[in-house]
């Protein structure tokens, strides 16, 4: 897979992060009843890195969880028909009924994920609402999902795959589009 472009350094990235998380704020009228839910891996650590700026900003923390929708995946087959699927642990210790959930993740995609990961919330209990901020949004959505609050929109063909790396997991912060 060849690099084709670096679209977001470290930089980038973290102004992209201090915007979404003013807007998560103002959009909420605040934190409270409000849960960032991180999709792992990397929705994850971009969550803990809004959980910290919106600490930062509001003077106090905000709920936060992490969630594995790998056995909700409705292509599950698809991609492991020779394997069993798994569960993994689902980190949300607080009850999300009558919250607002906000799901995190590093790129949108086809929707998929999220629908899943939206089913995922929904079998903990009922929400008063479920809203979406992701890193990147790539476009080429399958199913009618669209990010509340967005880093960056980078357009891109079918034939391109765009790589979000962050120091925790990678060593470095970028986004980058690669062709497959």
């Amino acid at each position: 897979m060849a690099e084709k472009a670096n679209i977001l350094d470290e930089q980038a990235i973290s102004r992209a992060i201090t915007r979404i998380a003013h807007e998560i704020i103002e959009r909420n009228k605040g934190i409270d009843d409000c849960i960032l839910v991180g999709i792992k891996t990397r929705g994850a650590v971009i969550a803990k890195r809004l959980s910290q700026k919106i600490e930062q900003i509001e003077g106090k923390p905000i709920l936060m969880g992490e969630l594995d929708i790998t056995l909700y995946r409705d292509d599950l087959q698809i991609r492991h028909e020779n394997q069993e699927p798994f569960v993994h642990q689902v980190d949300i210790r607080h009850d999300v009924k009558e919250k607002k959930v906000i799901l995190v993740d590093d790129v949108l995609y086809t929707g998929r994920t999220v629908r899943a990961a939206m089913d995922a919330v929904m079998d903990l209990g009922r929400p008063a609402s479920i809203q979406l901020a992701v890193l990147v949004d790539r476009g080429h959505r399958e199913l009618p999902i669209r990010p509340d609050f967005v880093g960056k929109n980078i357009p891109t063909s079918s034939e391109e795959k765009v790589v979000v790396n962050v120091v925790e997991q990678d060593g470095d912060d970028s986004v980058k589009i690669h062709e497959k």
